[in-house]
């Protein structure tokens, strides 16, 4: 029920506001706690909640991206495949397999599920916060996370904006990959904290 709620909050947001939703992506935590506890470890009747939905929104219908930029390993199967060759052929399901299909790409393109744990425990970030007497910021997204959407839809010296910065993630992530960034934060202590992001 949730995410009908959520689907349908995001096409009148889309309507209001003029946006487009380019895709929807998944994010899973292999990490994640076994919540909401009282469902999953107490009563037993629910399994952990470890994925939450990812909307791409854009102001246009054909948004700036390239995929070329976050190709990820060739499975072995498919490496034995470029090594072998493959007969170009009809699979059972329909899906005509052309012998293009044996390009080296220099990699596969991946699907919308990102599966990025979130196990920062020792980061330098954490560390300096500790070491100044910070709280750090208790919901820090992984930077693998800003990383995939940063290469994806942006080139170096684009700007990156992140409206909700938190401890500047995004920011942090955005100026090693040599894009220009724009972090807002509401939280002054969330704000102070992402200084230790920085070496400088």
């Amino acid at each position: 029920m949730r995410s009908i709620y959520q689907y349908e909050l995001l096409v009148k947001l889309c309507k209001e506001v003029g946006f487009f939703l380019a895709q929807e992506f998944y994010h899973y935590n292999p990490a994640r706690l076994p919540t909401p506890a009282e469902w999953v470890t107490i009563r037993r009747v629910r399994v952990k909640d470890a994925v939450n939905i990812v909307w791409w929104l854009s102001k246009t219908p054909n948004p700036k991206a390239d995929n070329k930029k976050i190709l990820k390993p060739y499975s072995q199967s498919m490496k034995r495949l470029l090594e072998k060759g493959y007969k170009a052929q009809v699979r059972p399901s329909g899906h005509d397999i052309s012998d293009k299909f044996q390009k080296d790409n220099q990699g596969a393109i991946p699907p919308n599920l990102l599966e990025i744990a979130n196990t920062e425990s020792n980061s330098t970030y954490l560390r300096r916060c500790k070491a100044a007497g910070v709280k750090p910021h208790p919901a820090r997204f992984p930077q693998g996370f800003a990383e995939f959407f940063i290469k994806f839809l942006t080139d170096e010296g684009d700007l990156v904006l992140d409206p909700f910065a938190g401890s500047n993630t995004t920011g942090f992530v955005a100026e090693t990959w040599q894009r220009r960034w724009i972090a807002v934060e509401i939280n002054q202590d969330y704000v102070l904290g992402s200084r230790y992001r920085f070496s400088e």
